[in-house]
């Protein structure tokens, strides 16, 4: 009976590779599958027939199967595993005795069959090795640990930013630098760290979605961070108790609610009413001032305490037009750019960036790229320009230059179609611009993609840095991007400092109504962090079954590589929306003048839809990114979205999906490259699989790095906080959160105990399905053992 149930499984197994592999066969992929169905329902007819030549028909398949995936992945192992596992499994239950002694009618003939499956199972591990030695190596170097050189020597020892153990910003300073001069925690130190205090901030009020994605601020004694409804909390710096609480009342009706942190801004005279100040920005447009001992408004400033974002940006702008970065203090100015909600409708509000007084909250300055001669508030019923491109990540300034810098987003409205957009749109979508800090006029701009149709926007800070090299010392501008290419300029010109080149795109047509850019830029001298494109070989899945499904999956979709412009017919982006750097951004060791930055590795499926068809045609919006209708409005055409899953819900290309890189600035060399995070909190369906494989999970946070030589991270999937050798990138500690830690941590010292704190926000993030939470969890060295 067990033999026959057996067979009967091997022969569903076998048909559904046979049936998968002639359509994959059609459609101009591998034969194995064809092959290796055959082979299966052979064995699987012997079986049900209790002919012991079944078992020699499946270790031939198997020791097959072994040198057709090694010459096929070149060993790596992450691809071997749905090639090989549930084979492997297969042949290890048809060597059990109840399959055995269901077969031996004859003396001997069991034996002799069970031998040959399992001799032949041994010997296919060699022979798979050696098949791979007469294959060209075609392992992506990106995906190759150890690449490079040693760290470069030590170049400064100077440090952007204030007070050494403060955290005075976003990214600690204005240039969003991301590292901190203390070294209390180092390699010798850190595996000590424990948990020091935690605090709950509260969940959201009822039908408000809202992580707290904020990176805490560290003054004196006092740490201030937002919760994801804008709420703004004090606490004290060394025990987590708070010291008060500012209820922002946003409201319901906007649903989904994010922020990422607050600004401090200090008079140059403390006097008057509160000379010191936290500045935070509401996703309801707020602009509000609070003195940072008290909590109160400052009502000096704007209207008792509060400046509306909404003037000029149109009737409907509430709820659509949201700020989640924090502002930028730079001098006695806030400047504060916004997100318009993507992909709703083309005629959406501005994307102005504006300026305001620190002290008054009066209107300083605008820049609107569609009026770039008018530089004031509209004046009646006139508005800033719809549509266009706004920054919704933090902006980086360099006071000494007198220039912001903003990373540019698509135009607001529709993302995948740019056949209304205007000269302007395309001469600014997905751009990083420098304005003068005083007027807000544009000193300069350089366009990271060309016509975007991929919602390739700039989701990370600039992030300003003085490299040294032979020639003499540049002010240098780095802006990572969800293509997974790094781009380095001049930032007082703009212009290259690491060479860019323009390389043709692929030449596929767009919708009716649209173009596509014949040339995108590269920066060739730097690593690109986007991988290879995708191949067939390049699959994934749990089992042979849902690989298969991947590679039909990918044979059916258009796909020339990166830039595949999107169309009527489903094509594959690569990397999709949430690839490559998000807002997570980048950190530098700016003692070793070193850069860390971090990519993820995700497809996405996308498809435009004539009106007619969204009329009946729609994607549930589902929890995570099980997929997505954009409905583009006023636009000729709707789009579906999904991540490029198996039926199991994991994505179809191998592992991993996360990784993190160290990049010598000054010589560009990719000094080391591995993934971030364990399979533990992944799985298919979403059902954590608690594996302590190092599969790199999709990730969403920054890192920060030390003087201490250590860079500190959570981000991904994995519920966890680590902390990494910044020459290596090794892991050196690890440390469970109670909730998922998409946020940016922060570390600062404490004078009254004489310990370095790090702190990160663990709340969970809707797009990566973490766990949900409220916590800020603070870690230091034990008291007295520092």
């Amino acid at each position: 009976m067990i033999l026959r149930a057996s067979a009967v499984a091997l022969a569903a197994f076998g048909l559904i590779q046979l049936a998968g592999g002639i359509w994959l066969l059609d459609l101009g992929g591998t034969a194995y599958y064809v092959v290796a169905g055959i082979a299966l329902v052979g064995c699987a007819f012997c079986l049900w027939r209790h002919r012991t030549v079944g078992l020699a028909i499946y270790a031939v398949y198997f020791a097959a199967s072994v040198a057709w995936a090694f010459a096929e992945t070149g060993g790596e192992p992450w691809s071997l595993l749905p090639r090989l596992m549930l084979p492997a499994l297969i042949g290890m239950w048809l060597c059990t005795p109840m399959i055995t002694r269901s077969l031996a009618s004859a003396p001997g003939r069991g034996r002799v069959s069970v031998g040959a499956l399992v001799a032949l199972n041994l010997i296919a591990l060699p022979l798979g090795s050696f098949v791979h030695r007469l294959q060209p190596q075609t392992t992506d170097p990106i995906f190759q640990a150890g690449v490079q050189p040693t760290f470069p020597a030590r170049v400064s020892t100077r440090t952007m930013g204030d007070v050494a153990g403060s955290w005075s910003s976003y990214g600690r300073d204005i240039q969003n630098s991301r590292f901190s001069p203390l070294a209390q925690l180092n390699a010798d130190s850190v595996d000590k760290l424990e948990v020091a205090w935690t605090y709950r901030a509260g969940l959201p009020p009822a039908g408000v979605l809202g992580s707290i994605e904020a990176t805490p601020l560290k003054i004196g004694n006092l740490l201030y961070f937002c919760t994801g409804y804008n709420d703004v909390v004090a606490l004290d710096a060394e025990t987590g108790r708070q010291r008060w609480r500012y209820n922002a009342r946003t409201p319901r009706s906007i649903p989904l609610q994010q922020c990422r942190g607050v600004s401090y801004f200090r008079k140059t005279t403390p006097s008057g009413e509160c000379p010191a100040r936290i500045i935070t920005a509401t996703v309801d447009a707020r602009l509000v001032a609070l003195d940072a001992i008290s909590g109160k408004p400052c009502e000096t400033f704007g209207d008792h305490g509060v400046v509306s974002l909404l003037r000029g940006l149109g009737p409907k702008a509430l709820g659509e037009f949201v700020v989640t970065s924090p502002p930028l203090i730079v001098g006695d100015k806030i400047v504060t750019g916004g997100k318009v909600i993507d992909n709703v409708y083309w005629g959406a509000p501005s994307g102005v960036i504006r300026a305001f007084d620190a002290i008054t909250g009066k209107f300083a300055w605008a820049f609107d790229v569609g009026r770039l001669d008018r530089r004031s508030e509209p004046s009646g019923q006139d508005t800033y320009t719809p549509s266009t491109p706004n920054s919704w990540v933090p902006l980086s300034a360099d006071e000494k230059l007198g220039l912001v810098y903003a990373a540019l987003a698509n135009p607001a409205g529709a993302d995948m179609y740019g056949g209304m957009r205007r000269p302007f749109d395309d001469a600014f979508g997905s751009s990083v611009v420098a304005l003068d800090i005083r007027t807000g006029a544009l000193r300069w701009k350089f366009q990271t993609v060309h016509h975007d149709l991929w919602d390739y926007d700039l989701a990370s800070p600039p992030t300003l840095v003085d490299i040294p090299f032979a020639s003499g010392l540049r002010h240098a501008l780095v802006q990572p991007t969800k293509r997974g290419e790094i781009f380095v300029l001049d930032r007082l010109t703009g212009k290259p400092i690491f060479e860019i080149v323009e390389r043709r795109a692929p030449s596929g047509r767009p919708a009716p109504g649209d173009w596509h850019a014949r040339t995108q830029p590269f920066s060739p001298r730097l690593p690109s962090l986007q991988g290879s494109d995708f191949r067939e070989t390049d699959m994934w899945g749990l089992s042979p079954i849902d690989q298969l499904w991947c590679r039909i999956a990918f044979r059916r979709v258009r796909y020339d590589g990166i830039f595949t412009p999107p169309g009527l017919t489903e094509s594959l982006e690569y990397p999709g929306y949430a690839g490559g750097t998000s807002w997570g951004g980048a950190s530098v060791d700016l003692d070793h003048m070193v850069l860390f930055v971090s990519a993820n590795h995700i497809g996405l499926r996308t498809r435009l839809l004539t009106r007619e068809e969204a009329k009946t045609h729609k994607i549930e919006v589902a929890k995570g990114e099980l997929g997505r209708y954009l409905p583009q409005g006023n636009t000729p055409y709707a789009v579906e979205q999904r991540p490029f899953l198996s039926p199991l819900g994991v994505p179809c290309n191998r592992p991993p999906y996360n990784t993190y890189a160290a990049i010598d600035l000054r010589s560009g060399r990719l000094l080391w490259h591995r993934p971030l995070g364990t399979a533990r909190d992944s799985g298919p369906f979403g059902i954590p699989s608690m594996l302590p494989l190092d599969m790199g999970p999709p990730a969403q946070g920054g890192a920060i790095a030390t003087r201490g030589g250590l860079l500190f991270v959570a981000a991904t999937q994995e519920r966890a906080i680590r902390a990494l050798d910044a020459r290596t990138g090794r892991e050196l500690w690890k440390r469970r959160l109670p909730a998922g830690g998409q946020a940016t941590p922060a570390t600062y010292w404490s004078e009254q105990s004489g310990r370095q704190f790090v702190v990160i926000a663990a709340s969970g993030n809707l797009g990566l399905q973490t766990k949900p939470g409220d916590f800020l969890v603070a870690f230091a060295l034990p008291k007295g053992k520092q």
